[in-house]
Order: structure tokens, then sequence, then C-alpha cells
């Protein structure tokens, strides 16, 4: 998958699926699932280190997770998130940034947050032949702004701004984040581009979801994240048993023992 070929889908008709990757393990099982394109989100901040917003996560860390995705995911297109205050200084520092995570990871792609406020830093970076995903809606790195996680952005006239000026500037592909289904619908409809949503309904051009969250590992189930299985309940089940067997010295036994 490039980048050419995820625009492509739009007009073919084909719907893109993206999940969230930090690791070789699930960079691994993503691309063996042959998954449309894998999202080194700051995401990781929250469900890899713990903290309660994207915010903490640094350039350095980024990169050092989105090296390790685009390694064990060769055929797969890789976008990686520019962290916050990684690019909304000015767009020579976005560029200079984008630019480092590029090389520095082999993926194929970033992503910033922002529509009309951020169309001079897409545009700059699009003039460098960096490609760029835009990010309206809900964007996480203002959730101080916003006031929490979960606000649900229901200005249609904004929303289509900021999306239509992500693509004017040169984006090649829009997250939709917390958009009602018909306003996304509309968006969708607009832009020439796809868009890719995030509890924003089923007429987005793909879906993007937090790996974590769909198999049950995070704890966190908002109303647009479906759990296709709880790999959690599963964990705990396993370990439960593993100390079991250990205790009453039913492991190992004679098949996983050394003669």
């Amino acid at each position: 998958m490039t980048v050419p070929e995820f625009m492509r889908a739009k007009s073919q008709g084909r719907k893109l699926s993206v999940l969230t990757a930090y690791d070789s393990l699930w960079a691994t099982i993503l691309e063996e699932s042959g998954i449309d394109a894998i999202l080194v989100g700051d995401t990781l901040g929250m469900v890899v280190q713990g903290k309660r917003t994207t915010l903490p996560v640094t350039l350095e860390q980024i990169i050092y997770h989105g090296e390790i995705v685009a390694r064990c995911a060769p055929k797969t297109l890789v976008i990686v998130d520019l962290p916050f205050m990684s690019y909304q200084v000015s767009s020579r520092q976005a560029v200079r940034n984008a630019g480092r995570i590029l090389k520095e990871t082999g993926a194929q792609a970033v992503k910033l947050e922002g529509g009309i406020n951020q169309s001079k830093t897409i545009s700059r970076l699009a003039d460098c032949d960096l490609s760029v995903m835009a990010h309206v809606g809900m964007r996480p790195q203002s959730v101080h702004k916003l006031g929490k996680m979960s606000a649900i952005q229901r200005d249609a006239k904004a929303l289509l701004a900021d999306a239509k000026a992500a693509e004017d500037s040169g984006a090649f592909s829009v997250v939709l984040e917390l958009v009602p289904a018909e306003i996304a619908q509309e968006i969708t409809d607009t832009l020439s581009i796809p868009t890719i949503g995030i509890g924003a309904g089923v007429g987005c051009d793909g879906q993007v979801l937090v790996t974590p969250d769909m198999f049950g590992l995070s704890g966190f189930q908002p109303k647009f994240v479906k759990k296709y299985v709880d790999l959690k309940k599963l964990a705990v089940e396993a370990t439960k048993q593993y100390m079991t067997e250990v205790q009453e010295g039913q492991f190992p036994d004679e098949a996983h023992s050394h003669k």
C-alpha cells in the first residue's frame, strides 16, 4: 500500500481499514491481517505509557516506535503522528520534524491535527513532497481547549471548512474524529480525498480505531469502539491458570521439560 493507492481507494469505492500499532508484535499481526494502513499514533502516550493525554509524547519517542512499526510492516502504509508542539510553532519546524520522522522511521507519511489553522503548514509539507494526513473534529492535542477527550464536534460549517482547507493545502487524507454521522457524510461527499472516521459514522471512506481498544486490552470503550474480542479477560484467565499450575506442580510437565 502506497499513498497514491490509498487515495485511489475512494474513487474505486473501496473502504479503507486503519489501526494503530506501536511495537513489532502488533505491527506484524496487522500486516499479516492485510490492514490497509497502520497509524503510529501519539495515543501511545495513553495506551503504552499510561498517561492521561497524548500531550507528553515526544518526537524522539514517536520516532522510536515508528521505526519499529515501519520495519516490521514493510508492505503496509505506515503513518506517524507529529506529536504535540512538534509542528505548531512554525511550518519550518513542521517540515524539519516531519522530514526527520520519515527519514529515521521509514514510514511513508505523517499526520497532524488541524484544518484551517494548519493549512499553511500542510501546504509547506506538501511542497516538500512530504505526505501528510490531516485530522479535524475532536483533536486530542487540543483536549484542554475542548474540555475533554470525548467532546463531539457539531459545527458542520466549521468542520467542512477545516476538512476542505486540508484538502486544498495538499493533505492526502483527513481523519474525522467524533463528528456526527450526517456531517461526516457531507464532508466525505464534498472531498476528493479519503476521509477516515473514528466515531464519525459509516459514511466515511474508511475507519480507524486504537488497536488495544477494539481488542479489549485498554479498558477504554466509548460508544464508537466495538470490542471484537476481550483479550484482556483471556490473558487474565491464562495467567491465573499458569499460576495455579506452577503452585500445584503441574507446570512444567514432561511435555514441556528437556531430557
